[in-house]
Formats: structure tokens, sequence, C-alpha cells
């Protein structure tokens, strides 16, 4: 057997995986069962920005390999296609040689949505969300030119190749600043609505979910280290909003917290639209992006219905986050599939965006208590996130990790 090709086929498995912004826990585990369904127990570490695979070869000498990840992207299809890869090698175990070929094969089936479709994930993710928040139909058509300006920057500093920090300041920079010169000709009903929506484009989804399964599955410095990206993520986007109201606020003044409450059904339709683009932006194909989105809906229902209850701000996100996690888990479970895409997606109605945005505006009315309220409840609607997701995949994982330990018993 090439134990070299061996490992590099794992590791760009791996590879392919980390890039796409899979688990850390699901890129180890997935190498690991590449390698023993050949016959070769190994040490796999990986961490957000580096992998590496160690084994003895059976002629005793070490193997070690090391890979590099760079920039995570949002590409779901892909960590569907190598998580299929690998259950299909685990499942024939073909000599490396034909597997190698599978793997130059997935990589080119790989789907990408065009450019064009892809700016309307942008449009439409910015103007469903845009009526969830409060916003009218007019606030959601200017929501929709902001989230298309956001994937303009965005699309112009990666070619750049931008840290992805000062990115994420000049794409909510870039985005606010004309939000509040419209508003100050008073073509906007609801400026703070219109931003909120778009703002949540650049609300990190799938760096929070995957730091919550990255920890409940043991690898905590990678779920420490997502959540540190998060939350320069929020700074970052406070950051870039604050500094365009700066510049503008001869014109438009202070942000003020306006907004209608819609009814039930014009939420549902808005969280469709805004899933739906949402699930472009994710690289979500086929069947897989309308079970998402019908798990973003479910979720917001549930949310309406907590409220309509009496419950409070942190229930509703909880139980809200319960019915995501639950859904996700049985969707991955039936169709195969990673539960990533579905949490993502079935989630993201809840990331706290407008938290961030509101935290941000008290701050500079100079309410600092305020201010500190918010960003306290922001942190507390997070939490709530966490310990929904955290509890629903413990109660998957048991079954399966009693089987594994029965087994070896």
């Amino acid at each position: 057997m090439d134990y070299y090709l061996l490992t590099d086929l794992a590791a760009q498995v791996g590879h392919g995986l980390a890039i796409s912004g899979a688990e850390t826990f699901r890129v180890e585990d997935t190498i690991r069962r590449i390698l023993r369904a050949y016959g070769i127990e190994c040490e796999v570490f990986a961490i957000p920005n580096c992998l590496t695979i160690s084994f003895e070869a059976a002629n005793g000498k070490p193997l070690t390999i090391m890979k590099r990840i760079g920039f995570h992207g949002n590409d779901l299809d892909a960590v569907e296609q190598f998580n299929a890869l690998s259950r299909r090698i685990c499942r024939e175990t073909p000599e490396v040689e034909v597997a190698m070929q599978w793997l130059e094969e997935t990589q080119a089936a790989c789907r990408r949505y065009s450019l064009p479709v892809y700016y309307l994930g942008h449009y439409l993710g910015a103007f469903g969300y845009c009526f969830v928040f409060g916003g009218t139909l007019r606030d959601s058509l200017w929501a929709g030119l902001l989230g298309l300006i956001i994937g303009l920057v965005n699309g112009f500093l990666n070619r750049l190749e931008v840290n992805p920090f000062f990115r994420t300041i000049a794409a909510s920079f870039f985005m606010a600043a004309p939000a509040y010169l419209v508003a100050s000709l008073g073509w906007m009903d609801s400026v703070d609505s219109s931003i909120i929506g778009a703002l949540m484009i650049l609300v990190p989804g799938l760096l929070i979910t995957n730091s919550m399964r990255d920890i409940i599955y043991g690898d905590t410095n990678s779920g420490i280290n997502r959540i540190v990206q998060v939350l320069l993520s929020a700074f970052a986007i406070a950051l870039g909003t604050a500094a365009a109201w700066r510049i503008t606020s001869g014109l438009y003044g202070l942000p003020v917290s306006t907004g209608v409450v819609h009814p039930f059904w014009v939420q549902g339709l808005a969280v469709l639209v805004g899933c739906v683009g949402f699930a472009i932006l994710f690289n979500v194909h086929g069947g897989g992006m309308w079970l998402c989105t019908l798990g973003g809906v479910a979720t917001w229902m549930v949310y309406l219905l907590a409220q309509q209850l009496g419950y409070g701000v942190y229930s509703m996100n909880f139980f809200a986050t319960l019915v995501a996690a639950l859904y996700a888990e049985t969707m991955a479970r039936i169709r195969k599939y990673p539960v990533t895409s579905y949490l993502v997606v079935s989630a993201f109605p809840l990331l706290p965006g407008a938290g961030i945005y509101y935290t941000m505006s008290l701050g500079l009315a100079g309410d600092f208590h305020a201010a500190l309220a918010k960003g306290l409840e922001t942190a507390g609607i997070a939490g709530c996130l966490a310990v929904g997701i955290l509890l629903v995949s413990t109660l998957f994982r048991l079954p399966a990790e009693w089987k594994r330990r029965h087994g070896k018993n």
C-alpha cells in the first residue's frame, strides 16, 4: 500500500472540509475514518488554521503530514460533497489510486452559484430580514440595495485578500453611510430596519454554530478560537456602522429606533425570502435549500408563538433554538448529510444582528447604561442559542456514543 498517497488522500479530504466551513471535529473524524477503513490507526490534530496527521506505517517508520488551512469559506455544498465522498470511501475501500480519482471528481463536481445569483442572495437576504425587523416595503427595497453594496465591497476586498476584520468594517461602513444619507432625504421610513436587515449578511452565523458544535465535541481550543472571531466580527460591524454615522450625523442626526410589527404570516414570508437568500450565500443547492429554508420559517414561527404566550426574550430564543437544532439534527440523519447546512440557515433568524446595531446606536446617543444593558441582553441571547444547540447536539450524540463504547466492550 502507498501510505504516502493514502495519507495525502485523507489530508486533502479533511482540508477540503476545513476550508469549506466544516466543524473541527468533522475534519478530524473524517480523516480518522478514512485511514481506519484501510486498517490504519492515526493521530489527527486540527485547529481552524492547521491540520496534522501522524501514524506509524507497517515498516515501523513514522509518517506525518501537515497542511495549512487558509481562508474559511461558507461553501456548504462542498461540505456535503466531501462528506459523501468520505462515506463512500469508508464503505467501499477501493484502491487508493481509485479513491484519489474519486476525490478529483468530487472537487470538479462541487457547484457554485453564478455571480448574478450570488448577488441576488445578498439582495434577498437583506430584503427579507428588513421586514422581520420592522421595515416597510420601501425600507426592504432599500435594504436589498444595501445588501448588494456589502456583496460588492466583500467581493472586491476578497480579491485583494484583505483581512476579514477590516473587510467587515469596510462593508458595514460603505453600507451604512448611504443608508443614513438616503434617510436624511426622507426616502426611508425606518433606517435602522434597513441597516439591520443588511447587517445580517455580515453576522458570522457559520462561525457561531461551528463554535458551539466544536465545544460539545471536545474541541475547546477550536471553539474558543471561533468565538473570538465572532466577537471581533461583531466589534467590526459596530465600528463600521458607527463610523458611517459619525460622518453623516450632520445630515441625519442620531439613529432612532422605529419600525412596525407585521402580522405573523408577513414575517413568515419575509423569513422564507431571507433564508433563500442566505442559502444562496452559504452555497446550499437543490432540495436542501428548501428544507433549510423551511427550518428557518419554523424556527421563527416558534419564536413568535413564544412571544404571544408571554415568554421573555431569553425563553423565546431558547425554545426557537431547540426547534432549529432538532429540525437540523433530524434532517441530517434522514438525508445522511452534515447537520451544519440545516442548522446554520434554520437558526439564522435568531442571530443577534439587531442587538449589535442597537447597542451601537445607544452608545452613540450617549446612553451608556442602556447600551451596556442592550449589549448584555445581546450576549444573553447568544448564550441561549448556544445552550439550545449544545443541549440538542448532546442528546443526539448520546446514542451514538453509547453504541461506540458498548461495541468496544
